[in-house]
């Protein structure tokens, strides 16, 4: 058995299932907690932003934000999933190299968004459970993704 067989065969099934295990706390556990002038205390959760901007009828923003924390992570997983444990259509390993430009952009949108907190001075913003379980499962989608292009490629 070849070190590229075996990586296929054993560590993709963990990184899936801990990436599907993560997304779903990364969605609805705190992100942050922000402080404001020592009294005031916020801890969104993924969920909650979303929900909040479309509250307050910011519905284009919060449209941007569900898709790309919400759909895109689900079908990459999905996607993953299908390809690990199913057929494998080259159709399917498209779309997903196409979804895997996007794995980021929301984990860092929100790490901006601690960082401008604590640099302006009005807020003080600290990272809490839901960014990292959100950080997690996008690193271990990535990482299967990675696993699984090299193990479709011709030898």
């Amino acid at each position: 058995m070849s070190l590229r067989t075996s990586l296929f065969q054993y560590l993709t099934p963990v990184l899936l299932y801990a990436a599907a295990f993560c997304f779903p706390l990364g969605l609805i556990l705190p992100l942050m907690r922000m402080e404001k002038l020592f009294f005031f205390e916020e801890t969104p959760s993924l969920f909650d932003l979303v929900t909040g901007l479309y509250d307050k009828g910011d519905l284009a923003l919060s449209a941007i934000i569900a898709v790309f924390s919400f759909i895109f992570p689900a079908v990459k997983l999905f996607l993953l999933f299908t390809i690990a444990f199913g057929t494998t259509p080259h159709h399917r390993l498209k779309v997903l190299s196409a979804l895997g430009k996007w794995s980021m952009m929301d984990v860092m949108l929100v790490a901006l968004v601690v960082f401008a907190a604590k640099t302006s001075g009005v807020a003080s913003a600290l990272a809490l459970p839901g960014l990292w379980f959100f950080a997690a499962a996008t690193l271990f989608s990535a990482l299967a993704a990675m696993i699984i292009r090299k193990s479709n490629q011709p030898a």
